[in-house]
């Protein structure tokens, strides 16, 4: 049975000095451990400040989670990282992209603001919305024993997207208008012209919101990145937050993931 698991954000356990002593969490996880019903002796999983793992024993549990360190491991080894520029979509469906491409590995999202984006979101309902993002990736994370949150970006324009994805080692962009050119192909062609390793790829992943992307915008991001390819996910027509899924597992599993 894997352990719970919960991230410090302020808190760098190696330089905690006490043999026993409170984790700083959040009243959320605070929260969160109650409802848990943890017992003294039992074990968690612990990502503090710095990103380092530990496996610490719970002390005590009155109004404080007092610990003390069992054991810590390594750095996690290093793995290609995939960002998925999502299309802004109605209801929750952002909301469940973000909680099932966290569990597969996505790195990081970028809300995308595109032609035919239904949603409009001004500045204090999109700061909210990310406030949301977070937390649902967070929770994701720990569920899935992860050993990092992925991050979430304020909501971007195709020219912000374009100017954030340049430097990325391929672009895929998932069209329903793309013929014949899958990722498969265009991952493996990307990562020879630069002679990139898998382990070291950083992969940008772009889906279109309902109604999918306009050939203008497709032609914007393409043109962005020498290895930008416009990509087809089959013959059948995906719904947004299908696709953003789809895509994003089917790149993890082309660079070495989800095997």
């Amino acid at each position: 049975m894997s352990l719970h698991r919960f991230f410090l954000n302020n808190q760098v356990l190696a330089e905690e000095s006490d043999q026993a002593f409170a984790l700083r969490l959040s009243p959320a996880d605070i929260k969160h451990a109650r409802v848990l019903r943890l017992k003294v002796g039992e074990h968690l999983a612990i990502i503090d400040a710095a990103s380092d793992y530990f496996e610490c024993e719970i002390v005590s549990f009155d109004d404080d989670l007092v610990v003390r360190i069992c054991a810590r491991e390594g750095a996690a080894e290093e793995t290609a990282q995939v960002i998925l520029l999502q299309g802004l979509a109605k209801a929750d469906k952002f909301d469940e992209v973000v909680r099932h491409a966290t569990e597969i590995g996505v790195a990081a999202f970028v809300p995308l603001i595109c032609e035919r984006s239904v949603i409009k979101l001004d500045s204090k309902k999109a700061a909210a919305r990310v406030e949301r993002w977070e937390a649902i990736a967070k929770s994701a994370a720990m569920q899935a024993g992860l050993r990092s949150i992925p991050e979430i970006a304020e909501p971007v324009s195709i020219d912000d997207a374009c100017a954030m994805i340049a430097g990325a080692t391929c672009v895929i962009v998932a069209w329903e208008q793309a013929q014949g050119l899958n990722i498969k192909t265009a991952l493996d062609t990307a990562l020879a012209d630069t002679l990139t390793p898998r382990q070291d790829a950083r992969i940008a992943v772009v889906v279109g919101p309902e109604g999918g992307l306009t050939e203008a915008e497709v032609s914007r991001l393409c043109s962005c990145n020498k290895h930008a390819y416009a990509v087809t996910l089959g013959p059948n027509i995906l719904r947004t937050e299908t696709a953003g899924l789809v895509a994003p597992a089917l790149t993890l599993y082309e660079l070495g993931g989800l095997q």
